[in-house]
């Protein structure tokens, strides 16, 4: 089944107006939007993320408690860059469909690509410092006989016995 908007005459431009869809943006609007839109956002997320980061070595210092009450033990995982950094996510990513909709595609597809940066990023800060400390040392499960020629246990055991 052939579509009656591909047997239209004309350029190809005149085609898709006839169809009833927007010209494409040409020249290099389109990739100047794009850069235009990630350099804004840089600079725009730069004192977000500084302050984001004093919060969080503050809160491993201990010097977000005020003097008089001690930090907690385990003060746990700190929600509040995952939750601004899925708002920005998310509004990278409306602002990536919308320009895909109006036809700008490199615009919308650097959009797209800030966005997934910015959902690793979040996605990143949920998982805590937890999961990057060193296990504990194993507990050694052999106990060696006591040594009997005086020596301390590290002679005995590269001896043998």
């Amino acid at each position: 089944m052939t579509h009656p908007e591909r047997h239209l005459p004309g350029r190809p431009a005149e085609r898709g107006m006839a169809a009833g869809q927007p010209p494409a943006p040409g020249g290099c609007a389109d990739p100047l939007l794009g850069l235009f839109l990630v350099v804004a956002e840089v600079v725009a997320c730069v004192p977000l993320f500084m302050g984001l980061g004093l919060r969080a070595w503050a809160r491993s210092s201990g010097t977000a408690y005020g003097k008089e009450s001690p930090p907690p033990a385990g003060p746990g995982t700190d929600w509040v860059p995952l939750a601004v950094l899925g708002v920005l996510a998310v509004a990278v990513a409306v602002a990536a469909v919308l320009l895909l909709r109006g036809r700008w595609l490199w615009a919308g597809g650097m959009q797209v690509i800030v966005a997934l940066v910015l959902c690793a990023a979040a996605l990143t800060s949920a998982g805590g410092g937890e999961a990057w400390e060193e296990p504990p040392n194993p507990v050694p499960t052999w106990n060696s006989p006591p040594c009997r020629s005086g020596g301390t246990s590290d002679e005995c055991a590269r001896s043998g016995g």
